[in-house]
């Protein structure tokens, strides 16, 4: 799916289910899309994961992880619900075993199509581009100031690494080398 279709969504699925706000509350918004959520100690190499049989669905989430880490997982796998999930009448599994929203040799390389729309989609939902760009409006930030970003992370409950990725898709903050 397009980046622009992906932020549409995004945008999209916040309002419909009142979660366009910040920070989104990415707990509300997998309650409302009928995905349980449960904490569990899922060992170093997993980030989380979805199960998914007809209209519902359960996300899995590392209990060990930080919790702006969770929230993106939680994102992630709403992401899978969203586009990749659902296509037949069977039971579908998504294990993420890969860091979210870093780059992995396989997501770098565009090899593994749906875990690139996922984070991109779990970003959108996440920092979605119309209130990032309000909280830049607002708070007067200044975006070559390492401390902006900083604020912004905060804002929206992400890392700084996210919200710098996040920053640089949305073409607001220069690529560094």
């Amino acid at each position: 799916m397009a980046r622009h279709n992906l932020e549409e969504r995004a945008e999209k699925t916040l309002r419909d289910t009142e979660g366009y706000r910040v920070p989104v509350p990415i707990h509300l918004v997998a309650q409302r899309l009928n995905l349980t959520l449960e904490a569990a100690a899922l060992g170093d190499k997993v980030s989380g994961m979805l199960v998914v049989e007809g209209d519902q669905g359960a996300i899995g989430y590392n209990s060990a992880h930080a919790r702006v880490r969770q929230r993106f997982t939680i994102s992630h796998e709403i992401a899978h619900y969203l586009l990749h999930a659902r296509r037949s009448g069977k039971a579908q599994l998504f294990i993420d075993k890969q860091i979210t929203y870093r780059r992995d040799d396989q997501s770098s390389a565009g090899v593994n199509r749906e875990e690139i729309e996922a984070n991109q989609l779990g970003a959108a939902l996440l920092m979605p581009r119309g209130l990032v760009r309000q909280e830049i409006r607002a708070q007067d930030l200044d975006l070559d100031d390492s401390e902006a970003i900083d604020l912004l992370a905060k804002r929206f409950q992400v890392s700084t690494a996210a919200m710098s990725n996040r920053l640089q898709n949305l073409r607001l903050l220069a690529y560094e080398n």
